[in-house]
C-alpha cells in the first residue's frame, strides 16, 4: 500500500508538464551552494590558525567575502528557480483537477460535499507544492551536505568524528517512531481541514436560511466543534514538534559540548590546532540541521501522499465526455420514455417503468405529490443520470446517442431557483455561450424585452453591466427569473424545461414570469413541473406521478374526470 501511494504520488508529478531545464538549475543551484558552504569551514580553519594582524591577506579576506557572496547570490537563484517550478507544479495540478471536476457528472456531487472538493483543488495542492519546491531541494541539499562533511571530518580527524557519529543511531531511534505518529496526525489533520472548510463554506452560501431559522446558536456549535476538533489534532501535532525540538536540541548541544571537550584537550596536546576545531564545530552544525530537516521532509512526504491519493480519487473518477457521439438537431423530433426505470441508490427505484411520449411543439405538464419523481424526470432529460433500466428516444434513437454538447446546447432550462452567477448582467444571459463575447447590446435588450426583464435593468444603475452579487443576491426573485428566461430566449432551445419556475414567487411577479414563460413556451417542445394548476391546465397532456410510477395520463378535463387525486389536486389550487 506504501509503495503504491508511492508510485501515485511520483505518476501524477511526472504527468505534469514540470519546466525540467529550470528544476535541473534550481538543483544544481543548490546543489553547487552546498558544495561551496563546505568550503567556508575549511577557509575559516586556515584563516584562524594562521591570524594575526601582520599576517592578514587582503587578498584571502577578498577571498572569503568572494565565497560568502556567490553563495547568497546562487542561493538566491536556485530558491527562486525551485519556487518557480513549485508554482507551476500547483498550477498544473490545479489545472487538471479544476478540468477534471467541472466535467464530473451531477451524480458525483451529490455524495461529495463542495467544501471538500475546494479543498482538493488549494490545500492539497499547495502541500504538493512545497514538497516539490521547498521541502525536496532542501533533502538533496542536506545529504550531500552531510556526505560532504562526514568526508572531510574523517580526513582532518576520524576519531572525533566516529565520537560525532555515535549519537546518529540514537537519533534515528527516536525520529523513526516520531515521523510515524507525525504523518498519520497530518493526515488527520487535513482531513478535518477539509470538512471543517466544507461546512463553513454551506453555512455561509446559506446565510439567509440560517438567519431566518435562528439557526445562530446550531451553526456556532458546530463550528466550534469543527474548530475544537482541529485544536485537539493541531495540539496533537505541536506535542510531537514539542519533543522532536527539544530532544534535537539536547543531542546537538551534548555532542558540542562533547566535542569541545574533546577537542579542547587535543589542542591542549597539540595533536588539533584551534583552527581545526573551529572548522571542526562548523562542520557539525553543517551535519546536524539537515537532520533536522529531514523529519519535516518525511512528514510533508507523507502529507504529500495522503493529498495525492485524495486527488487521485477525484481524477480516477468517469467525467461526462461531451463531444462523444453526434451532432445532431433534434427539432421536430418528438420524445419518448421507454420503459424508464432510475434509482439513485440500487434497491431504492425512483422511476418505475415509465413511458409517455411527447409530440414536437406539445407541452406535456407533470402533477403530483411532492417526491413523486418529477424532477428525477428532468435530471434524466438533462443527462445528468442515465436509467438504470430502458431508455429515453428522440425520434428513433437514444438521446445518449448524441453528444452532450449537441443535446444540452439544444435545451432551455428554468428552475425555481432563479440561479444567478456572481458577475453582471451581461455575463449571466450570456452564461455559456460559445460566441458570449460577440452578442451585441442589441440582442441582450430584445430578450430582456421579450422576457419582460427591459424595465428594470434599465432602471439599474450601470443597466446590462450592473453586479447582481453572488447568487443574484441584488436582485428580486421575480427579476432573476426573468434574466433566467431572457438567458433561454438568447440560447433559443428546440427543448424547454420548466421546474417550477413560479413557485417561489410573489403574485405580481409570478403574473409577469406567467407572461414571459407563455411567450417562451410558444412553438417549444416544453416540459413543465408545476403546483400551481394555472401553469398547467393548457398542457397538451398532463401525466399524474406517485411514487416514481405514471397513474393518470391525459388533458386537465380528463383528469378531472377520472383521476380522484388529481381532482383533490385542483381543488386544493382554487381554494
Amino acid at each position: 500500500m506504501e509503495n503504491q501511494s508511492i508510485k501515485a504520488f511520483l505518476s501524477l508529478i511526472f504527468s505534469l508538464k514540470i519546466p525540467k531545464f529550470i528544476l535541473i538549475i534550481g538543483l544544481a543551484g543548490s546543489v553547487l551552494t552546498t558544495l561551496v558552504g563546505l568550503t567556508i569551514p575549511l577557509l575559516t580553519r586556515e584563516l584562524v590558525d594562521g591570524f594575526s594582524i601582520t599576517s592578514i591577506s587582503l587578498g584571502f579576506i577578498a577571498l572569503i567575502v568572494g565565497i560568502f557572496v556567490l553563495h547568497a547570490l546562487i542561493d538566491g537563484f536556485s530558491a527562486y528557480a525551485l519556487s518557480y517550478v513549485g508554482q507551476k507544479v500547483v498550477a498544473g495540478l490545479r489545472e487538471i483537477i479544476w478540468s477534471k471536476l467541472i466535467r464530473l457528472p451531477v451524480r458525483y456531487f451529490d455524495r461529495q460535499p463542495s467544501g471538500e472538493s475546494v479543498s482538493r483543488v488549494i490545500n492539497d495542492t499547495g502541500i504538493v507544492k512545497n514538497l516539490v519546491s521547498q521541502h525536496f531541494p532542501q533533502f538533496i541539499s542536506g545529504l550531500i551536505s552531510i556526505f560532504g562533511a562526514v568526508i572531510i571530518l574523517f580526513i582532518m580527524d576520524w576519531r572525533m568524528t566516529l565520537m560525532m557519529l555515535i549519537a546518529v543511531p540514537l537519533t534515528v531511534l527516536v525520529m523513526i517512531p516520531l515521523g510515524s505518529r507525525m504523518s498519520k496526525v497530518s493526515r488527520t489533520l487535513q482531513d478535518q481541514t477539509a470538512t471543517f472548510q466544507g461546512e463553513i463554506q454551506q453555512t455561509v452560501s446559506e446565510i439567509k436560511l440560517m438567519k431566518s431559522s435562528t439557526a445562530e446558536k446550531v451553526e456556532l456549535q458546530k463550528g466550534n466543534n469543527g474548530i475544537f476538533n482541529l485544536l485537539k489534532t493541531g495540539l496533537k501535532e505541536a506535542r510531537i514538534f514539542s519533543v522532536v525540538g527539544p530532544f534535537m536540541y539536547m543531542i546537538v548541544m551534548l555532542v558540542i559540548v562533547v566535542i569541545i571537550a574533546y577537542g579542547g584537550i587535543r589542542v591542549e596536546e597539540g595533536t588539533m590546532s584551534t583552527g581545526s576545531l573551529v572548522a571542526f564545530l562548523l562542520y557539525l552544525f553543517q551535519i546536524v540541521f539537515p537532520i533536522t530537516s529531514f523529519a519535516m521532509f518525511f512528514t510533508e512526504l507523507q502529507k504529500a501522499k495522503g493529498a495525492t491519493g485524495r486527488i487521485m480519487e477525484i481524477l480516477e473518477e468517469e467525467v461526462e465526455e461531451k463531444q462523444q457521439g453526434v451532432e445532431r438537431s433534434i427539432e421536430g423530433l418528438p420524445i419518448t420514455f421507454d420503459k424508464v426505470d432510475f434509482s439513485y441508490e440500487e434497491g431504492d427505484p425512483i422511476i418505475k417503468n415509465m413511458s409517455f411520449s411527447i409530440a414536437s411543439g406539445e407541452m406535456i405538464a407533470f402533477a403530483g405529490p411532492s417526491g413523486g419523481g418529477k424532477t428525477t424526470v428532468f435530471g434524466l432529460l438533462e443527462r445528468y443520470y442515465n436509467p438504470t433500466n430502458g431508455q429515453v428516444l428522440i425520434g428513433e434513437e437514444s438521446i445518449g446517442a448524441l453528444s452532450l454538447q449537441s443535446w444540452r446546447s439544444q435545451l432551455g432550462y428554468v428552475s425555481q431557483e432563479s440561479s444567478m452567477m456572481s458577475g453582471t448582467i451581461r455575463e449571466n444571459l450570456t452564461y455559456g455561450l460559445e460566441n458570449a463575447n460577440q452578442v451585441s447590446d442589441e440582442q441582450l435588450w430584445i430578450v430582456a424585452r421579450m422576457a419582460y426583464a427591459e424595465q428594470f435593468i434599465q432602471q439599474l444603475p450601470k443597466g446590462l453591466d450592473t453586479e447582481v452579487g453572488e447568487r443574484g443576491t441584488k436582485l428580486s426573485g421575480g427579476q432573476r427569473q426573468r434574466i433566467n428566461i431572457a438567458r433561454a430566449f438568447l440560447r433559443n432551445p428546440k427543448l424547454l424545461l420548466l421546474d417550477e419556475a413560479t413557485a417561489s414567487l410573489d403574485s405580481q411577479s409570478e403574473q409577469v414570469v406567467q407572461k414571459a414563460l407563455h411567450r417562451l413556451m410558444e412553438g417549444r417542445t416544453t416540459f413543465v413541473i408545476a403546483h400551481r394548476l394555472a401553469t398547467i391546465v393548457d398542457a397538451d397532456k398532463i401525466i399524474f406521478i406517485e411514487k416514481g410510477e405514471i397513474t393518470g395520463k391525459g388533458t386537465h378535463q380528463d383528469l378531472l374526470e377520472n383521476h380522484a387525486l388529481y381532482r383533490s389536486f385542483a381543488e386544493q389550487q382554487l381554494t
